[in-house]
């Protein structure tokens, strides 16, 4: 045609083999994460925002905090080389900051640094009151003393009357009463700042357990259970792109809709005795089933005083004893083992309470399951599994294990 110009645009032979290794790992990726199975069948439908899974090694959880001080470059890069997914406990830095939302925020950028992809969580408890965060730094005789409309978020001890004290913890702390919708409005709000504020990639939800013996001072837990489910739902609401994980909550099916992720935390010997481990292996399952995650901790034991924020627990041959109580544990969590199942190892809360360890079983090439576990004997403690790299042996009753390394 006349006056009629026409184009024609010449890409790089170099773009069409750009696009090609694009194609070709993104068709890896994909094919990776359609290979996580459950046990007994479907495969893992994992949320975008979650970390990123595999079983080349033990898949790894870090939990902690340092009440005096942010950590340093060279701690920062001996965590991030074991994982991906990390919680900043709840006094982090306060002695420093004045303020663990700023603990946080400090670790979030250090980790995010060195692994963007990392996820690192914000913790807030949803019970104890502890003073640490801004939100909560009024919550104290003096604050309430000034303003004594806060008490209105606080429960009282049917006992005396008089607002409910935690007195045997590493800071004087009151308790929050969920029951009072008003506070929970203000809880959630809190929650969702901690999270803006730090930049944090999800939050740590602590005392989500609501049972018989989770120490609640309520008359009715049925309806403190609807209180909390009330509470996950508008927080979940807030941060659909985050990650909620909630502690010890895998059982309360109020909560249960609202988390991504729930800890077995075992924090005392009725939680780690026989029966309740294998109820546990059989919450894992139904937890991948639902598409969420399981982090499964453990603390090695013979520990002195249990303070968990006020500096390092006593250490006195609790390393070695540490590194000597692995195996048991570490074949608990793999005879469970789901996709997107963590564990985490340490003998307390505290940086320095094993989360400076190095443990070289847990960087042992593992790879994936080759099946769910097999009970030796339907009456009895012992189970096995296998992985590609590794053969799982425990019995749970003699709390005897043996992981064999090929």
């Amino acid at each position: 045609m006349k006056n009629k110009a026409l184009f024609r645009i010449r890409f790089p032979k170099t773009l069409g083999v750009v696009c090609g290794f694009i194609a070709l790992n993104w068709g890896s990726y994909a094919q990776e994460a359609s290979s996580l199975f459950v046990s007994d069948g479907p495969s893992f439908k994992a949320k975008g925002y979650f970390p990123k899974f595999s079983w080349d090694t033990t898949p790894m959880y870090y939990h902690f905090g340092d009440i005096d001080r942010v950590l340093e470059p060279q701690e920062v890069d001996f965590i991030a080389n074991r994982t991906d997914f990390v919680c900043i406990e709840k006094s982090h830095a306060f002695n420093s900051l004045g303020d663990a939302v700023l603990g946080t925020k400090h670790e979030v950028e250090a980790f995010h640094k060195v692994k963007p992809e990392a996820k690192v969580l914000f913790y807030y408890n949803s019970y104890v009151a502890w003073p640490f965060t801004r939100f909560n730094k009024d919550l104290t005789p003096k604050g309430i003393a000034k303003n004594k409309e806060l008490a209105k978020f606080l429960a009282i001890d049917p006992k005396t009357g008089k607002l409910l004290e935690k007195t045997n913890g590493p800071a004087f702390s009151y308790y929050f009463d969920a029951l009072n919708p008003e506070f929970r409005k203000w809880w959630v709000a809190s929650a969702l700042e901690g999270i803006k504020i730090s930049g944090a990639d999800g939050i740590f939800v602590d005392r989500m357990n609501v049972d018989e013996k989770a120490g609640y001072h309520v008359d009715d837990l049925a309806e403190l259970a609807r209180a909390k489910g009330e509470m996950m739902a508008a927080l979940k609401e807030g941060i659909p792109d985050k990650i909620l994980v909630g502690n010890n909550a895998a059982r309360t099916k109020e909560v249960f809709p609202h988390c991504d992720a729930f800890m077995f935390e075992h924090y005392n010997a009725t939680v780690t005795n026989k029966e309740n481990l294998l109820k546990e292996w059989n919450d894992m399952v139904r937890i991948a089933k639902a598409g969420k995650i399981s982090i499964y901790r453990f603390g090695a034991k013979g520990k002195g005083r249990n303070d968990i924020t006020m500096g390092a627990t006593k250490t006195g041959g609790i390393e070695q004893r540490s590194k000597e109580q692995l195996e048991f544990y570490h074949a608990c969590y793999l005879i469970g083992a789901q996709p997107y199942s963590y564990f985490q190892w340490n003998w307390g809360w505290n940086l320095e309470d094993g989360n400076l360890v190095d443990y070289p079983a847990l960087r042992k090439p593992l790879g994936k399951p080759k099946g769910a576990f097999k009970r030796e004997n339907p009456e009895g403690w012992v189970f096995t599994r296998e992985f590609e790299h590794a053969s799982v042996w425990v019995d749970t009753e003699a709390r005897k294990a043996k992981i064999t390394w090929h």
